[in-house]
């Protein structure tokens, strides 16, 4: 009788270790997965870019080029080319499908001759034409660029080549491109009639990426240019080869802008 007994609390062990085994297997058991969110493919249709789809489908121009790994200037899209479309950022303004203009952060301006020990882009004037107010302190406050004078709708040309990181709406710059180069540096284009470039374009040194306008705080038609490196603002004429142009500046100017 006895061993009978010892047996069965044997067998009731075994059972419960078993039981024990199959809920620490369940507890590190990986969840099982949930139904797969669909992936939206837009086919492009002729007319369309990466700007008009964004504002279709609520999503930023940054966001598409990432999600199909647009190589370049992936602005040019062809009819019948499959876009992803990612999901929509909740920080959209879905009221108006486009994102709100964003205030222009004044960077630190720095009033030395720039001494950097290396890296530099080879920068280019961005457009000919006089430069009708200076970088540094003026009458009205402090410029953190240059003014060169141009007719409206004048070609604007990047400085050098890089990626476009802002192609918008500023609130005192008006219509805005910024591209950013090697080694921390950033140009600004600034008072645009109109941007040709989205972001996520590759530009090189010469290519046209806007049109000289007065939009935001200008009173007349012209450029705004600034060279930044890492939230700095660098006076252009130090980084910027010195044709005679250099001597048509007028260091009096009150700045249009």
């Amino acid at each position: 009788m006895r061993a009978i007994v010892v047996r069965e609390r044997r067998v009731l062990g075994l059972a419960a270790l078993g039981l024990i085994v199959a809920l620490g297997s369940a507890a590190h058991a990986e969840p099982v997965a949930g139904p797969r969110t669909p992936q939206r493919v837009h086919e492009v249709k002729p007319g369309e870019t990466l700007t008009s789809l964004a504002k279709k489908y609520g999503v930023t121009v940054a966001a598409l080029v990432k999600a199909n790994r647009l190589p370049g200037s992936g602005g040019v899209l062809k009819a019948g080319q499959g876009l992803v479309i990612p999901i929509a950022d909740p920080a959209w303004n879905t009221a108006s499908r486009s994102p709100a203009p964003a205030p222009a952060r004044p960077p630190r301006l720095v009033l030395a001759v720039p001494d950097f020990d290396s890296g530099v882009p080879q920068f280019a004037w961005p457009l000919e034409g006089p430069v009708i107010s200076t970088f540094g302190q003026r009458r009205s406050g402090w410029h953190g660029g240059v003014d060169i004078k141009a007719p409206v709708g004048t070609l604007v040309q990047a400085s050098a080549g890089g990626v476009v990181v802002t192609s918008g709406v500023e609130a005192a710059y008006g219509l805005v491109v910024k591209i950013e180069h090697t080694s921390g540096f950033v140009t600004v284009y600034a008072h645009n009639d109109v941007n040709l470039v989205e972001v996520g374009d590759r530009v090189d040194v010469g290519d046209t990426i806007a049109l000289v306008g007065r939009t935001g705080r200008a009173t007349t038609d012209h450029l705004h240019f600034e060279i930044r490196h890492e939230g700095r603002a660098y006076n252009p004429l130090y980084l910027l080869p010195l044709p005679p142009r250099i001597a048509q500046v007028d260091e009096l100017a009150e700045a249009p802008d």
